[in-house]
């Protein structure tokens, strides 16, 4: 069962009343871990191997300039390879989305399930659409959330599900967005639609964002600023929003337009860097969060396109989306 959505219509952004779905994934027997070996790559018929799981990898993700949804997975081999490349054509209108938060595949017992929020103008969507072992796509929909949208350059969210064993089983539900003005603002996502939980001024000089931790009490994302600086911001889930942040390194990370991270190891994170202007990507082994002792490590350019007008992060159901980075 995916995370559809029934949505209300709504104007402000402060005040969105989308009807959410229930926060577990399907109920019964827990569906196999997706990025393990074995398990069959998204879009593809190949399974994915030891080896490239002990690698580590990046499912990035992208809407085309003609509205196709594309999948890539570089993976931190040496030299770093992409060993799966496919778009989805005819997912969007040409031009249409401005931004996406992570999208979801689940598998479905005739293929896989796709959804997430996207931004379509000044409106908040949420996007969903079935893909059929064929390749054929169904049931594709786009419900409205609210407007407000038109000044936010950044959307992501946060969905923490602890493991199936676990003693207490714990479910958060979080969106994120940064307004042009600097202020990152913050909803909880519950049952009975998005709730304003806070926001914070201050960071106007954040280029852009990646989630690198995600906990019961906290989300961690990783910053890049125009004047180079890279940061951690922790945001606990308390209110008021009061966000811990700290410098990892001073300099020279000012030409990525996008960062995208995805659990690497039990304490830390692969981050895909890419530098649009140049078309140029690089990998990167990034330890435990620590301040500036954060140990990064490259593995070296990426010999892929990762230029898509829209960047974003697939992602498996939230209970196999690992992020300890922090």
């Amino acid at each position: 069962m995916n995370r559809r959505l029934t949505a209300l219509t709504g104007s402000a952004v402060l005040a969105l009343t989308a009807l959410l779905p229930a926060a577990a994934h399907a109920e019964g027997a827990a569906k196999p871990d997706p990025t393990k070996p074995g398990a069959t790559v998204p879009g593809t018929n190949r399974k994915i191997t030891a080896a490239q799981a002990n690698a580590c990898f990046v499912w990035q993700g992208g809407v085309t300039a003609a509205g196709g949804h594309h999948f890539s997975d570089p993976t931190a081999t040496t030299p770093p390879t992409v060993p799966d490349d496919w778009t989805d054509a005819g997912v969007f209108k040409p031009g249409q989305i401005r931004l996406s938060a992570r999208q979801t595949i689940e598998p479905d017992i005739s293929g896989t399930d796709r959804y997430g929020y996207v931004v379509i103008g000044d409106a908040l969507y949420y996007s969903y659409y079935q893909v059929y072992g064929d390749g054929t796509i169904d049931n594709q929909s786009l419900s409205r959330v609210g407007g407000g949208w038109g000044s936010f350059t950044f959307l992501e969210t946060s969905e923490y599900e602890s493991p199936d064993n676990a003693p207490k089983k714990i479910y958060r539900s979080t969106s994120y967005a940064l307004r042009n003005d600097g202020v990152l603002f913050r909803w909880d996502m519950g049952a009975k639609g998005w709730r304003s939980t806070g926001s914070y001024k201050g960071f106007s000089a954040v280029k852009t964002m990646t989630l690198i931790a995600k906990t019961p009490t906290y989300d961690t994302f990783l910053a890049n600023t125009r004047g180079g600086a890279l940061y951690t911001i922790r945001i606990p889930s308390a209110s008021p929003m009061k966000p811990i942040v700290k410098q990892v390194r001073t300099r020279t990370w000012q030409g990525f337009e996008t960062l995208s991270a995805m659990g690497c190891g039990n304490y830390g994170s692969l981050l895909l860097a890419v530098d649009k202007d140049t078309d140029k990507s690089y990998l990167y082994a990034v330890g435990h969060a620590n301040g500036l002792s954060t140990v990064i490590q490259s593995r070296g350019e990426v010999k892929a396109d990762f230029n898509d007008p829209v960047s974003f992060r697939w992602v498996p159901i939230p209970v196999y989306d690992t992020a300890n980075g922090d």
